[in-house]
């Protein structure tokens, strides 16, 4: 064993180790919420182990089992859920899509204020699920809460434009958004409260009946959320889906019963669930999915500025993010330094377990990981790449220790694969048409980083660029953030945009009412309105 994999042994803490803030006592789901009731369950169960090894009495070490859930191994297993957001929605006529806006809103801001009385108990079990850090964990819930707060202001913001009446050539009109029915939300494990909840959350708010289905790691956190739910919208709004998402999911997909598809996933798995619909011009999809983000370091970039952001953008979570930079384009005049740079400050992050204090590598939480990393190295080192820094590639358990490969060329599993993990890929160039040939023949087109100083050099990339990838970031990292932003994507990536405001256009419809400008309509839609015998015709305004 080398020193580095002893040191990655070495991590793994005995029970009594475990610092006492931070242990977790096992939970094992046996309810699930469907039509308003907290459902018994029991039947078969998906055992949950954690990233994190525990260290035995007799050395040896095994993944910690922190709980269960229900785990329904029929092909119908959701039908029930499906069954109660049908008639929760009731083609438009149920409690939630006919409630006012405002009274929605109490609803979501119900929810939203029990949510933050479980946060401590979430932030724990992110760091044991999924091996998130302490501060990313808390960074996840802090900025869910937020987005929750900021998609409530977006839809007081829409509401109050379709408060009033429109005059166009002798119609009056209320131009006002209405939702589209069932909605199935399944979230990815990256970030499995928050990523799910930019689909949940403006699905639920714009009116819609929703099944809820969490990802295969990450589903215990949800647990804690599901009395908030129960409590806080009228039965049937919200409704959970568990089981394996091959066996349950194409069930209710071919029921033609769903109205919108809200993954952040796999665009294999989007692709074959949409063609599973059996009346596909009545499914709408927002999609977030495969990305493989590169960077373009021209000769001029700043050297220190660019390692840097190419570390967060490479690094952050272990490069689980769909925004991760997870290719570099060097160009070879400044290969040599940037390599040498990057390599030390590579090596000087600090493997650890997600509470340890300046933890910046954590164990990975999907178990075939490792070994599928490894094969990617394996591959390009017989191609003739080499991994530079010391240690890079180290793997003990769930571990791995991030490895910088150069040169990466066509041909290797590198080199289009997106590796969704710490191993960081550099492609040296000679040529700009390089990197913006290899963007053009990518099946992915979410976001690109420039690096560089020369303006006409950037504004010659940023043209070509703009109409392959949905954001080009100059000098700075690939990331979502701010949540006002559009975040989408151009080919194999996305469906549907993601930013607060655009998330709620997407989960609704514009809808109109109208009539002709006579004196007898205009009656009629007074009386409507002052007798307030309508939600959607109104001119209500929201503070």
């Amino acid at each position: 064993m080398t020193h580095l994999s002893q040191k990655l042994e070495n991590l793994f803490p005995a029970e009594d180790q475990i610092p006492e803030e931070y242990r977790i006592e096992e939970l094992h789901q046996r309810e699930y919420l469907i039509d308003g009731r907290m459902r018994q369950w029991d039947g078969p169960t998906q055992e949950v182990v954690s990233p994190v090894y525990v260290r035995q009495a007799d050395g040896s070490l095994v993944r910690k089992v922190i709980g269960s859930y229900p785990l329904p191994g029929n092909d119908d297993a959701g039908l029930e859920a499906l069954d109660a957001a049908v008639r929760a929605f009731d083609n438009g006529r149920g409690e939630w899509p006919t409630m006012s806006v405002a009274d929605r809103i109490a609803c979501m801001e119900r929810f939203v204020g029990r949510m933050v009385e479980r946060k401590k108990e979430i932030v724990n079990l992110l760091m044991w699920e999924i091996g998130k850090t302490l501060g990313d964990s808390t960074k996840e819930f802090d900025r869910t809460v937020q987005y929750i707060y900021d998609t409530i202001d977006a839809l007081k913001d829409i509401d109050r434009a379709g408060s009033r009446f429109r005059i166009e050539e002798g119609i009056i009109g209320q131009i006002r958004r209405s939702p589209l029915g069932v909605v199935l939300c399944m979230g990815p494990f990256n970030y499995p409260l928050n990523e799910t909840y930019t689909t949940l959350i403006p699905a639920i708010l714009m009116g819609n009946t929703v099944l809820f289905k969490p990802p295969k790691h990450g589903t215990l956190l949800h647990y804690p959320l599901l009395e908030a739910f129960r409590s806080s919208f009228p039965k049937g709004v919200v409704n959970t889906v568990y089981g394996r998402g091959a066996t349950v999911v194409p069930t209710l997909m071919k029921s033609g019963k769903v109205n919108v598809l809200a993954l952040i996933g796999s665009s294999r798995v989007a692709d074959s669930l949409k063609k599973m619909h059996p009346k596909s011009n009545r499914l709408r999809a927002i999609l977030s999915l495969d990305a493989k983000n590169a960077a373009v370091v021209l000769s001029d970039a700043d050297i220190e500025l660019t390692v840097k952001e190419c570390l967060l953008g490479t690094m952050s979570f272990n490069g689980q993010r769909c925004t991760a930079l997870k290719i570099l384009w060097v160009h070879r005049s400044i290969a040599h330094r940037f390599l040498e740079r990057f390599g030390e400050e590579l090596n000087k992050l600090k493997p650890g377990l997600p509470w340890d204090k300046g933890a910046q590598v954590t164990p990975l939480p999907e178990p075939g990981k490792p070994a599928y990393l490894d094969e990617c190295l394996r591959d390009a080192e017989a191609k003739g790449a080499k991994v530079l820094n010391e240690g890079g590639g180290t793997t003990f358990e769930s571990f791995v220790f991030p490895a910088l490969v150069y040169p990466v060329k066509d041909g290797m599993k590198l080199y289009r694969e997106e590796q969704f993990g710490p191993v960081i890929p550099v492609v040296p160039f000679d040529d700009i048409e390089e990197p913006i040939e290899y963007i053009i023949r990518s099946d992915h087109g979410q976001q690109v980083s420039v690096f560089g100083k020369n303006t006409d050099r950037i504004a010659h990339l940023i043209d070509p660029l703009v109409n392959q990838v949905s954001r080009v970031n100059i000098n700075a990292q690939c990331q979502r953030g701010p949540d006002t932003f559009p975040f989408t994507g151009r080919k194999d990536s996305a469906e549907g945009t993601l930013s607060v405001e655009d998330a709620l256009r997407s989960f609704s419809i514009r809808t109109v009412v109208a009539t002709k400008e006579t004196d007898a309509n205009k009656d009629i839609l007074n009386h409507i309105i002052e007798e307030h015998k309508s939600q959607f015709i109104s001119t209500k305004f929201i503070f």
